[in-house]
């Protein structure tokens, strides 16, 4: 947490030193000094639970993910990050080499890593057969590629690496169809699935690359096609006029 004195003259950091990793520790330190530079001025303390720190969601009005983004940049910082990992094929390896580069935890490394990657790419944590939490990057969420974990509870499938029916406890990769993680996907599109156990968190890390969206017509929640102007004028007899 961070908390100001009642002048608000002095701010304090805390952390839970019983925490066992120090990437865990560092980061936690950086998000609450974040939470300092950026937002000292609309309260006078933030109380961050282990959901708030590296895992905020993509809402520009997330406090906790302005701290994240501010953490992650402040420990990683942007040029050197990419100097670690252009040209290179994606892994958890490479992401424990950056995790160990700049002292931060493995998930920390990966949600950063997300951030930057060209295509879609999307990081889920899984305990006992269901989603903890799940970070898409910004090409990912456009195309409707993520999960929404705060408002549903929602099952790892069966087919995945993350599955305790074939999760080994190593790092495991393998290719399948888009469609097992996420069904509104075409039935031809492929995704990569690297799984990775992160033990200081006791669960299991999934990273899912996914190839450039495919043009969708857009859906409403209850799965019907959205009308756009076009269909309107041909539904309505307005046929347009070719001459």
């Amino acid at each position: 947490m961070l908390k100001a004195n009642k002048d608000r003259t002095k701010w304090l950091i805390l952390y839970n030193s019983a925490v066992t990793s120090l990437g865990r520790k560092r980061f936690t330190i950086a998000h609450e000094f974040g939470h300092y530079l950026l937002h000292r001025h609309a309260s006078s303390a933030f109380h961050c639970g282990a959901d708030d720190i590296e895992t905020g969601h993509q809402n520009k009005f997330d406090v906790e993910a302005d701290a994240d983004k501010f953490a992650s940049y402040l420990l990683m910082p942007y040029d050197d990050f990419r100097r670690q990992v252009d040209g290179q094929a994606i892994c958890f390896d490479l992401l424990g080499h950056c995790a160990d580069r700049y002292g931060v935890s493995l998930t920390a490394a990966a949600l950063h890593w997300i951030e930057i990657a060209d295509k879609r790419a999307v990081l889920v944590a899984s305990r006992d057969d269901y989603l903890l939490w799940a970070k898409s990057n910004k090409a990912a969420f456009k195309s409707g590629t993520f999960f929404a974990t705060r408002k549903n509870t929602i099952e790892v499938p069966q087919d995945a690496l993350a599955h305790s029916n074939q999760n080994s406890g190593s790092s495991q990769s393998q290719n399948i169809r888009a469609q097992v993680w996420f069904p509104r996907e075409p039935p031809h599109v492929d995704l990569t699935e690297m799984t990775k156990v992160a033990g200081n968190y006791d669960y299991t890390l999934s990273l899912l690359l996914m190839p450039e969206a495919e043009w969708r017509q857009p859906q409403h929640d209850d799965g019907e096609p959205e009308e756009d102007t076009f269909d309107r004028f041909i539904n309505n007899g307005q046929f347009p006029d070719r001459k």
